[in-house]
């Protein structure tokens, strides 16, 4: 498998860091991005100011608008925001190829469907293979080259060791594992939690209450998941107990930074208006809730008389 040439759909701030990644480690790398501007500023200027300042792009990474540039290269990285991923990739549908390998970066449940983006994307790009990036990394942290290390999870072992292989240099690492949904749920969910961890920063509740929340969202999180078909140990690996960690524990994290202003007492409103940055969260945090009474009730249809037991 041949994969030189990396497609970049969505050239915000962690789609611009992964395209970073990519060069680094070898590869040819293309973006699309929406945004007129920020194509000039990456073409010509070697930057991307709106998104990611003060970063200093290589050369040889560059922009386009045309999703049938991009769709051309060997893999497609999908980086675009959850609640915005089907009508970006219904668009960009007609030019995937069968057997096209389509890794999926960006973290979230689409608010609309209540799914995961593998069964959207299952839906929606149905000629290609598809895989799933996660794991604790910050845009800016990776973009400097500061060491991380991901979850790339694929079904097909020989795809997703190649995949891995393809985006890992020598401060950024990825580790393959067989567990789509676990990989998924890990991502999605560790932003809902992040919100109200920062809102007992915002309070000031003290470390041992933040404790207490990131252990017992992690406990939920093991529950949700195992529910939905996750494996226990990929919750508990980097994409699931490595990116909770993460996200809950730094302002940098846009979740948790919001939850701190929530904390203060600001609105929703007046937080995100602010913001050029999209809150991942934001979507995800109105259907889990519905989509947990969901795992409840179908764990209760199927084992009839049990109580479930709860670890404390």
């Amino acid at each position: 498998m041949t994969l030189q040439t990396v497609g970049i759909v969505g050239a915000g701030a962690w789609g611009t860091a992964l395209g970073i990644v990519a060069r680094r480690a070898g590869r040819d790398v293309l973006m699309w991005a929406h945004e007129s501007e920020t194509i000039a500023d990456v073409n010509q200027r070697h930057r991307n100011e709106t998104f990611l300042p003060g970063i200093k792009l290589d050369k040889a990474i560059e922009a386009t608008a045309r999703f049938n540039e991009v769709a051309n290269c060997d893999v497609l990285l999908m980086v675009t925001p959850a609640q915005h991923f089907r009508a970006i990739g219904e668009e960009l549908a007609p030019y995937v190829r069968e057997g096209q390998p389509v890794v999926l970066c960006s973290k979230g449940i689409e608010q609309a469907s209540g799914k995961l983006m593998s069964q959207v994307a299952a839906e929606i790009l149905p000629k290609a293979e598809i895989a799933v990036l996660s794991g604790p990394s910050f845009a800016a942290e990776i973009a400097k080259g500061l060491p991380a290390a991901v979850t790339l999870a694929a079904p097909n072992e020989a795809q997703g060791q190649a995949l891995a292989h393809a985006l890992s240099h020598q401060s950024f690492r990825c580790y393959w594992s067989d567990d789509v949904i676990g990989a998924e749920i890990g991502g999605a969910v560790k932003n809902v939690y992040a919100i109200g961890a920062g809102i007992v920063a915002g309070k000031k509740f003290g470390a041992s209450a933040h404790a207490a929340f990131v252990t017992r969202g992690f406990a939920e999180m093991v529950r949700f998941g195992s529910a939905l078909g996750a494996r226990r140990e990929t919750l508990a690996g980097l994409s699931g107990l490595g990116d909770l960690i993460l996200t809950c524990g730094s302002p940098q994290s846009r979740n948790m930074s919001l939850g701190i202003e929530l904390g203060k007492g600001k609105s929703l409103e007046e937080v995100l208006g602010k913001r050029l940055a999209v809150t991942t969260s934001a979507g995800s945090s109105a259907i889990c809730p519905s989509l947990a009474r969901w795992t409840r009730r179908s764990s209760a249809s199927t084992t009839p008389g049990t109580r479930q037991r709860t670890t404390r």
